[in-house]
């Protein structure tokens, strides 16, 4: 048997399925070609225009923005020095109002053991001896009392019997 006619009929019906696809590949690319040219044409007619006004306005504004963005740069400028200034200011106004209370702390701190050192002071050369000097008064009118005249009487005339005191 002879296969050769065989493998010939399979090999022309293959050419024929790749030509059949490079007609219908064909055919799309002149159908997404035509949709392009479309768009193109759209774009030409809707987006250029836009861009050429875009465009003369920037060229036309250019100038103005440039001013501005000087403007701002300068004034971040400006408003970066200021805040630096600031900044050291306050540190400064911080560090001195820390020095001062430090210093209003040793002042009260001083001030009393002072007080305290005073009052010591005033307690044995003042208190104390007034204190010794009334107890000796104290004493001496009790020996006093013992001595002249006994005891004395309870004020207002009145007595208590002991007996009444616990009811």
């Amino acid at each position: 048997m002879d296969y050769l006619p065989i493998f010939i009929g399979f090999t022309a019906a293959a050419v024929l399925i790749q030509a059949g696809i490079l007609v219908a590949l064909y055919l799309s690319v002149r159908q997404t070609s035509a949709r392009i040219e479309a768009l193109a044409s759209e774009v030409r007619t809707k987006v250029l225009p836009t861009a050429e006004i875009v465009h003369s306005m920037l060229t036309e504004f250019r100038p103005s923005l440039e001013i501005m963005v000087k403007n701002v740069s300068e004034s971040s400028t400006m408003i970066r020095a200021q805040v630096e200034r600031l900044d050291a200011t306050v540190s400064d106004v911080i560090d001195r109002t820390r020095l001062q209370v430090i210093r209003a702390d040793e002042l009260v701190s001083r001030t009393l053991d002072r007080v305290e050192n005073t009052t010591d002071m005033v307690h044995k050369t003042v208190v104390s001896p007034v204190r010794q000097l009334s107890g000796l008064v104290q004493g001496l009118t009790k020996g006093l009392e013992f001595l002249f005249g006994g005891r004395r009487r309870p004020r207002n005339g009145m007595t208590v019997p002991q007996d009444e005191m616990f009811i």
